[in-house]
């Protein structure tokens, strides 16, 4: 890291870097003492050496101007004797400036991709597809509670089947689901179900088809959660906070953040440690949670290597929440609180995440990295299955079933090449590499047992315990994924302002699927495929681009139930194509955004049906269809005021269907409408401390609750405060935070599986925390 101050202004002072190292000592000591104290986590947590320069002795008395020369010069190699010039700031020095000067951009909500996401360095005014960041300091202020939680902020998203509340399940563009692939860390996949926890400093979404770069994806995008690094100079942090649903419904968090320097050769390290135990918002259900994080980090002169890992425990509900009645279309009249399951409905597990990158820079054109992933999670799950309501009697009938040792993985490794070259008077920014991935999902023991009748208007809980009866037809559900590719992207800069943009994936793959005891193959899959990729790009100004695309994604089809046929290579595989343009803009290094209008069609999706002779056969003459408008900015407004919204209009349906009762239905769970904002203001230095004051709210519009649309969710507004007050209490920075969640205690229906498994969204949730830093 170098410490970037000649000419910037930080916290009010603008600052020139001397000519010399000890000019830049000396500035970046007046930078820390200078800046108010509480406004940078870097001045709160460490402070550089005072310099001093003493001034030429005085001399007694005028000499002779022939004596002149030659005196001055003995002077002053006695002066530098006896003052020898200040050592050069170390990296230490360096890291801790460096980190002053870039705080007050993120407290400005200040956003800019990660290298991983886009394979590359590039900024986004030079890249023909959207990208959304949800920064730092964004998730700092919200405290978003999951990935669905934090993405409120991107245009276009919507939440899918979340698995009961175990799962990441965010629909993009009108496509994705749990467990599709999409959800990444450091641009490298998970199968872990819930992927948002204390060691993510920000999330990323690549909008539209990502398979160039990323293999096998839903057509809408994928989603980068971006690790908390190690830095080179050392401080810390402890947060206690405590929250409450209502008073009966209270909870605790703490984490604790620590990272610095290991010897002084640019060898770093960050520890960081959570948990949470608090009571769920319905009548009963309690949410723990144990993450333990370290990770270490070398950076050298052309190198930077990293290495994470983290370790989670979990128990939280497993809540299909309330039901629709399919006659009324109106949710199930008992209190939002009132559960239709049993105490033991809950999921519980550990995952494990290792993460290892180099990165080497050739020089001032080429750079190399290369990154391997690993990732595991074990869960079991007891659940009782609504099979169906009696609205008017409030008879429930319910299956008692469970998940045993299911086992999740991904392995996968990428490298690549990333660099610019001239051919003749044109730039060619170049990125080609390859990548490799095995992934299994398998459930090893699926319990399924009747059990007797539940009445939802009178209910009696604890009359029974969790299932026990093993389904041998239903279980070892296995789903095996492996594919190795190449790829290769250039950006071809035939001007100072225009550039096209090319690129193409090959791509081998293969896939089985099936279940029961003894195994039953339902899904054997091998083919390759070649995707590519095509775009323009024209610089308005340094601050403003328009560009254009066509991309396509590739899915192969695959079940893991019996459906009368195998799956095979004979049967094509999902592909969607999309055609994009838009405008992006970054206005002045404050404020950034994008306004994108796309056209995005998906053919060859997996239908069944019954024929005459009572068969069930498989189909893929699906089609579905999605286009819309999304705009996204974020940024700071003045020096006060800073910003997060979004505006997205999703028109996404079947268009193609061999079942009638699917042709022209809008897709499950997406809106036609979505929207967000989220204000701060930043009241600086006028109090004794910092005090920042932010809130906003979304806008979900009404959303299919089911693939055939017989019955809608209706539409929703929650709104959410924050405020931050950061002072010193005998020189310690103490931060104190409070926030409301849900500050109108709104009740919303997030996501639907049908009309018997809604999901409700959380309950309005006050909490108060204190941060000591160190």
């Amino acid at each position: 890291m170098r410490a970037h101050l000649d000419g910037q202004r930080v916290c009010g002072h603008r600052t020139h870097a001397g000519k010399s190292r000890a000019g830049l000592l000396i500035g970046a000591a007046v930078l820390l003492a200078e800046c108010p104290s509480n406004t940078t986590t870097a001045q709160a947590q460490s402070a550089l050496p005072p310099v001093t320069v003493e001034a030429p002795a005085q001399r007694p008395k005028p000499v002779r101007a022939s004596d002149q020369t030659s005196r001055r010069t003995q002077a002053a190699a006695r002066q530098r004797n006896r003052n020898p010039a200040p050592a050069a700031p170390t990296l230490s020095e360096r890291a801790a400036a460096d980190a002053a000067a870039q705080q007050a951009a993120k407290l400005g909500y200040r956003a800019m991709p990660s290298a991983t996401t886009l394979r590359s360095g590039a900024s986004p005014l030079n890249t023909s597809q959207a990208v959304n960041v949800v920064p730092e300091q964004v998730l700092k202020d919200q405290l978003p509670r999951n990935i669905d939680d934090a993405l409120i902020n991107v245009s276009g998203v919507t939440q899918t089947n979340t698995l009961a509340g175990s799962q990441d399940a965010v629909i993009r563009r009108g496509f994705g689901d749990n467990r599709d692939g999409s959800i990444m860390r450091n641009g490298m996949p998970l199968v872990q179900g819930r992927s948002l926890n204390a060691a993510v400093e920000s999330v990323e979404v690549l909008k539209g088809p990502a398979s160039l770069l990323y293999g096998i994806m839903d057509p809408g995008g994928i989603v980068n959660t971006i690790s908390k690094r190690p830095e080179l100079y050392q401080h810390g942090s402890v947060t206690l906070l405590g929250s409450a649903f209502n008073a009966s419904k209270t909870g605790a968090d703490g984490l604790l953040d620590v990272t610095g320097p290991i010897g002084d050769q640019g060898l770093a390290y960050r520890f960081i440690g959570y948990g949470v135990s608090e009571d769920y918002w319905r009548n009963f259900g309690r949410h723990r949670e144990m993450l333990i994080a370290p990770s270490l980090a070398w950076y050298g002169q052309d190198t930077t290597v990293q290495l994470n890992y983290e370790h989670r425990e979990f128990i939280y509900p497993f809540d299909r929440g309330t039901a629709f009645n399919p006659v009324t279309k109106a949710p199930l009249a008992v209190p939002a609180t009132r559960r239709l399951d049993e105490p033991f409905n809950n999921t519980w597990g550990t995952s494990d995440l290792m993460q290892a990158s180099v990165e080497h820079r050739f020089n001032q054109d080429w750079k190399l990295y290369a990154g391997y992933s690993y990732n595991t999670e074990t869960f079991s799950a007891n659940q009782l299955r609504i099979t169906g309501i009696d609205f008017t009697t409030g008879r429930e009938t319910r299956s008692n079933d469970g998940t045993g040792s299911s086992l999740s993985n991904v392995s996968y490794g990428t490298s690549y090449i990333s660099g610019s070259f001239w051919l003749g008077d044109m730039r060619n920014d170049v990125v080609f590499g390859g990548d490799g991935q095995y992934r299994t999902i398998y459930r090893d023991t699926l319990i399924r047992q009747t059990t007797p009748a539940f009445n939802v208007y009178n209910p009696v809980y604890g009359l029974i315990g969790p299932g026990t009866t093993a389904s041998n037809s239903d279980s070892a559900q296995t789903d095996k994924l492996g594919q190795w590719s190449l790829f290769v992207q250039d950006t071809l800069h035939l001007t100072e302002r225009f550039a096209l943009v090319g690129g193409a994936r090959y791509m081998d793959y293969e896939q089985i699927a099936g279940r029961g005891k003894p195994f039953n193959t339902n899904t054997n899959v091998s083919q390759d495929k070649v995707l590519p990729l095509g775009g323009a790009i024209f610089k308005l100004t340094d601050q403003i681009s328009l560009y254009a695309s066509y991309t396509q994604s590739l899915k192969p089809n695959s079940t893991i139930a019996p459906i009368g046929v195998v799956i095979d290579s004979n049967i094509a595989p999902e592909e969607g194509v999309s055609y994009e343009a838009g405008v992006k803009f970054d206005l002045n290094k404050r404020i950034s955004g994008t306004l994108a209008l796309y056209d995005l069609d998906k053919k060859n999706v997996q239908t069944t049906k019954t024929n005459s002779a009572g068969n069930v056969e498989l189909h893929t003459v699906g089609r579905a269809h999605s286009r819309g408008v999304e705009l996204d900015v974020t940024g700071r407004l003045t020096d006060s005021w800073a910003l997060i919204g979004s505006y997205g209009y999703t028109d996404a349906r079947v268009t193609a269907s061999e079942d009638a009762t699917l042709l022209g239905r809008k897709l499950q769970n997406v809106a036609l409408n979505t929207a967000s904002l989220y204000l701060v203001y930043d009241f600086g230095t006028a109090l004794p401390g910092q005090l920042r004051l932010g809130g906003g709210a979304r806008y979900v519009g009404d959303r299919p609750g089911d693939s055939t649309n017989t019955f809608f969710l209706p539409s929703y507004v929650v709104a959410d405060i924050f405020a931050t007050y950061e002072t010193r209490y005998q020189d310690t920075p103490v931060i104190y935070q409070f926030n409301v969640k849900n500050l109108f205690d709104t009740v919303y229906y997030p996501s639907a599986v049908n009309n018997l498994n809604v999901a409700i969204g959380d309950a309005r949730r006050i909490s108060l925390s204190a941060t000591v830093k160190f």
